[in-house]
């Protein structure tokens, strides 16, 4: 438990801080699940679209700290060639 003005200070907040990241992580994640159903269906039309919405997305959780910069690209890299390997 928080006992000093600064660390009761820090503890709210951590929680501000973790509720808004919790958001923007499960925002992320449904755009890469819509991806990853696309590409199940093996529509690349569908799949690249889809992708094309959710690079704009994965970098912006980069920037707001949520994300690290390689497991966006990592991310983005493996998912873009399971797109161009459809049909």
């Amino acid at each position: 438990m928080a006992n000093t003005p600064q660390s009761k200070k820090r503890a709210r907040q951590n929680e501000k801080r973790f509720a808004v990241n919790k958001v923007r992580r499960s925002r992320i994640r449904t755009f890469l699940r819509k991806v990853e159903e696309a590409i199940s269906s093996g529509d690349k039309e569908v799949a690249s679209a889809a992708l094309r919405e959710a690079q704009p997305e994965l970098m912006r959780g980069v920037t707001k700290g949520v994300l690290h910069k390689n497991t966006v690209a990592r991310k983005m890299s493996r998912l873009s060639a399971r797109v161009k390997a459809i049909g």
